[in-house]
């Protein structure tokens, strides 16, 4: 997103702009006005009003790309892969606040431009109205935006919560698959004089056998309830 200002000064024979910034939408308003010699008998104000409209339809393109750019990152929130999207979305809120930083201003301003002005012709006001319905169009699309990302972010959070909580339940449920194991080996491993089966033949085959068997069925449990 790259902004920039554009000051009109306009009196009764001349139109002065003055430009800061990459943006330099004065040559495509000289093209609009070059093709549409009507509205060249409105003198500076038909200047006013192709700077203006020329500015406003850049906007309306920069909504529509970022509306395309939040859409797929939408779906890779959705999507089954753990990509950490969280850099992205604070990437793509800050060009919608600055987005929002330059439409917003403007509204007012066109809107007053729209209404009835002190020596403009009335024929002027269709014009500024239409260039005042697209703004006010565009600025709806901005506060869109920057909720849906908001619920974006929000979502990725909570998708983000939730891998947690699944890796947290997997860890847990293999520290109880080998916590068995290991429970049963430490018991027979404090070597008492009197503890059963010791001197038996088939106590270590028995002692192992359990301990495979209570963690197979630990696993298939695990499974069952979705914690693996």
């Amino acid at each position: 997103m790259e902004t920039g200002e554009v000051m009109v000064f306009t009196g009764p024979r001349f139109a002065l702009t003055v430009r800061h910034g990459p943006a330099d939408p004065t040559g495509e308003a000289a093209r609009r006005l070059g093709e549409d010699p009507p509205l060249l008998r409105f003198g500076p104000l038909a200047v006013l009003h192709a700077v203006l409209d020329t500015v406003v339809d850049s906007y309306t393109e920069a909504a529509v790309q970022v509306r395309t750019d939040l859409t797929a990152l939408e779906r890779r929130v959705f999507s089954p892969e753990r990509d950490d999207l969280t850099e992205q979305i604070y990437s793509l809120r800050r060009e919608v606040l600055e987005f929002r930083d330059a439409v917003q201003p403007l509204v007012p301003v066109v809107q007053d431009f729209a209404g009835p002005q002190a020596g403009w012709p009335e024929e002027t006001l269709p014009y500024f109205r239409d260039v005042a319905d697209h703004l006010h169009r565009t600025d709806t699309e901005v506060r869109s935006l920057e909720e849906l990302l908001n619920s974006a972010l929000d979502a990725h959070l909570a998708r983000v919560g939730t891998w947690q909580n699944d890796d947290m339940r997997r860890i847990s449920a293999w520290a109880a698959i080998l916590a068995t194991p290991t429970l049963i080996a430490g018991i027979y491993g404090m070597k008492f004089a009197h503890m059963p089966e010791l001197s038996w033949t088939y106590g270590y085959p028995l002692a192992i056998t359990v301990m495979v068997g209570a963690a197979a069925l630990l696993h298939r449990t695990f499974r069952r309830n979705g914690w693996l």
